[in-house]
């Protein structure tokens, strides 16, 4: 059958649906994962910093797949790559709920690490989403879908740490072994959602489409890396994605820690909740804004955004969660700006043949320089304090307006 442009819109509406429809439960899975492993880590260890560790482990385990699944992706396709990557991360909650109940550290390192894969494929099917999308609906065709993940992202937490920790003490069960059980049976459904209804593979037809004027050749790993360094709006899109994951990660690491002492886990992971609205709800409308504005402009209006979350989240006492609560918003609130323009603007660069690879390179920059940041953050506020980190992140996240500046003085034109 011959594939007309009615045809393709038509598999693109589809394709999104799934897509929504899979990234969703994935979503509340690494959320609520998330929010239970630096607590369950402190709990076994009593170290800030080996609780800060485990939780980065989260974002070691998404750069190991970004680039690994993007490989896999450019040889078979979007759907089984997606499908091993949050079946890997299934496993992984299993794990580390096993480490739960057995209280070993080492064992909820591995399970976190393998859930944060589940992450990776999480910013994989980002690009799916966009595979087939018109050049002027790429960036909201990006923003729908992150904002599908909020539904389950949002919850996670407040879930994660509320109703399933009730219902692991009815099982006669640690309270934080419920969010893992939780993050198995929803890993499972994404996966299956994923594997049986995303049909045709969003990648294989763009390729198809493409191969009457392309001729594609393999990529090797480093080409990816060499493809975005020699290109100068690739490096602007991963700067942008690369510096506002690692200004949102160090921060949002480190705010369980820093509120433990004076609230109780559900005021926690209500903090954590509201920071993945403002990640995730306003993604169509941030999508929107950079279909019709410059890339460059959104990417600067993330460093601002960051720089204020991050400064009122700095002079807030952790018994007063107000400025955390607003802190926290803005700064997911500047990630989705800076991911969402960065992601746009990365995928109308190459062709599609191309993108694949340089995506998963791009996306293991991104998630690295936060596992980086997260790594380093518990340290950080044990030498120094959260107010100090937060502000000095803050600081950094500036370099998002240099970095959007930066075409004013070259002859680049990124949009």
């Amino acid at each position: 059958m011959t594939i007309t442009a009615l045809n393709t819109a038509t598999i693109q509406r589809r394709t999104l649906v799934v897509l929504m429809l899979s990234v969703g439960p994935a979503g509340m899975g690494m959320a609520g994962g998330f929010a239970a492993t630096s607590l369950a880590a402190k709990d076994i260890t009593g170290s800030d910093g080996l609780a800060t560790l485990a939780a980065t482990m989260f974002s070691i385990g998404g750069a190991v797949a970004a680039a690994s699944l993007a490989r896999y992706m450019d040889k078979h396709g979007r759907r089984p790559g997606l499908l091993i990557g949050w079946t890997v991360a299934g496993v992984g909650s299993f794990v580390a709920c096993v480490a739960v109940l057995t209280n070993m550290y080492l064992l909820l390192v591995l399970g976190a690490l393998a859930i944060g894969v589940g992450n990776g494929t999480n910013l994989a099917a980002r690009y799916a989403a966009a595979d087939l999308a018109l050049p002027d609906h790429r960036a909201r065709t990006i923003g729908v879908l992150v904002w599908a993940s909020s539904i389950g992202s949002v919850l996670g937490p407040s879930v994660a740490l509320g109703p399933t920790g009730w219902f692991a003490e009815q099982l006669n069960l640690p309270t934080l072994a419920g969010p893992y059980l939780m993050g198995t049976l929803v890993f499972v459904v994404a996966g299956a959602v994923v594997h049986t209804q995303l049909r045709p593979d969003p990648l294989t037809l763009a390729n198809s489409l493409e191969q009457t004027t392309t001729n594609p050749t393999q990529q090797s790993r480093l080409s990816s890396f060499v493809a975005i360094a020699q290109n100068r709006s690739a490096l602007i899109a991963v700067g942008a994605m690369a510096i506002g994951q690692a200004v949102m990660v160090a921060i949002m690491t480190v705010t369980p820690l820093h509120m433990q002492n004076d609230h109780e886990t559900q005021i926690i992971g209500l903090v954590i909740s509201v920071h993945i609205v403002g990640m995730f709800f306003f993604a169509p409308m941030v999508g929107w804004l950079v279909d019709r504005l410059s890339n460059t402009v959104m990417i600067g209006s993330a460093g601002i955004i960051l720089f204020v979350g991050a400064e009122l989240a700095s002079h807030t006492d952790p018994a007063d969660s107000i400025g955390v609560f607003f802190g926290l918003f803005l700064v997911g609130l500047g990630w989705s700006f800076a991911m969402i323009a960065g992601s746009s603007l990365l995928t109308g660069v190459f062709a599609s043949h191309e993108r694949a690879n340089v995506q998963g390179a791009a996306d293991f920059l991104m998630v690295a320089s936060g596992a980086l940041a997260g790594s380093v953050s518990g340290k950080i506020v044990e030498i120094s304090s959260f107010a100090s980190l937060s502000h000095w992140y803050g600081v950094a996240a500036l370099s998002l307006v240099l970095l959007a500046a930066y075409p004013l003085f070259t002859k680049v034109e990124p949009k």
